[in-house]
């Protein structure tokens, strides 16, 4: 195995300013130039990995040199490639121990300490497969960055035509008003109610005295009729619980009649009173007020029926 030569053990030359680092896309390719080989690092690579090149026939100290002229050359023209020199010291560090164990003699394995070269020498080339991969992807990585790179979006402003349709914004709201919404925000919450508040229903009031002068007419103009036909034109519930009290107080005096084709048959309503000079006035005092706003009324009025009615 070739030795390392005189200018491996050459220290490098501190510099005397960092150098910038050399930015990528431009990074420049390591060129390698032996007695049986000619080109990129990398293509030198392939090719030990491939088994198309013998490992033992490359100088693996002319390789080393080379490299450290490459780097000194980039630091001369303030470049650094930090990337590439640690790349190239895992590889030659690999390189190396492949080499080595090329070298060595072969026979049977027969002791733990062969079979452990053994699988170094396949540790190795994973080593080399991964780099590739590594390499490859970085590649690509790289012209995608270049690429976008020259890529800019389209600024351009509002068009016109488009501008003219936004309405101009009036902001009229200060700081006080905001200071008061935020107070208004944070109140705590009214508790819940605990009952249904019936304020807000306003029922009309209804006059039991009138809807009974409208039965009284209507029971003279047109004869007997049902409590159905009486209340076919009601505007509402309140208007036929009226009608209905009026019906019982006309009963009561005693100025209409129910009559009852059948049993459970519909009651018929006619009139029994006089035919004129009759007016609700007659009703009982209860109606003086004559209105009736709620349909509460005392059922006790009506448990008794007068004796001959």
């Amino acid at each position: 195995m070739n030795g390392p030569g005189p200018v491996a053990d050459q220290p490098l030359e501190p510099a005397a300013q960092a150098p910038q680092a050399l930015p990528r896309g431009k990074q420049r390719s390591f060129e390698v130039t032996l007695d049986n080989f000619s080109g990129p690092f990398d293509l030198l690579l392939g090719l030990i990995a491939k088994h198309e090149m013998d490992i033992t026939e490359i100088a693996l100290a002319k390789v080393t040199d080379e490299f450290i002229s490459y780097i000194r050359r980039l630091r001369r023209d303030g470049e650094w490639a930090l990337d590439e020199a640690s790349e190239f010291l895992v590889m030659a560090a690999t390189l190396l121990d492949l080499k080595a164990a090329k070298l060595l003699p072969s026979g049977e394995v027969e002791s733990e300490e062969d079979i452990a070269l053994l699988e170094a020498r396949d540790l190795l080339f994973a080593r080399l497969l991964q780099y590739k991969a590594f390499k490859g992807i970085a590649g690509l990585l790289s012209r995608q960055l270049a690429e976008e790179g020259q890529r800019y979006p389209r600024q351009v402003p509002l068009e016109p035509q488009f501008a003219a349709l936004l309405p101009e914004l009036v902001w009229r709201t200060s700081p006080q008003d905001f200071a008061a919404l935020a107070a208004k925000a944070l109140q705590p919450k009214p508790p819940a109610p605990t009952e249904v508040g019936l304020s807000h229903l306003h029922a009309p009031k209804v006059s039991v005295r009138e809807q009974a002068g409208i039965i009284a007419s209507r029971l003279r103009a047109a004869g007997p009729q049902t409590f159905g036909v009486l209340t076919a034109d009601a505007e509402g519930t309140l208007v036929v619980v009226a009608r209905f009290l009026a019906l019982l107080e006309l009963f009561r005096a005693a100025v209409v009649a129910f009559d009852q084709q059948s049993p459970l048959a519909e009651l018929t309503v006619r009139w029994t009173g006089p035919e004129s000079a009759w007016s609700a006035e007659r009703l009982g005092e209860e109606y003086d007020n004559a209105e009736y706003d709620d349909a509460e009324y005392d059922d006790a009025e009506y448990d008794e029926v007068p004796e001959g009615h």
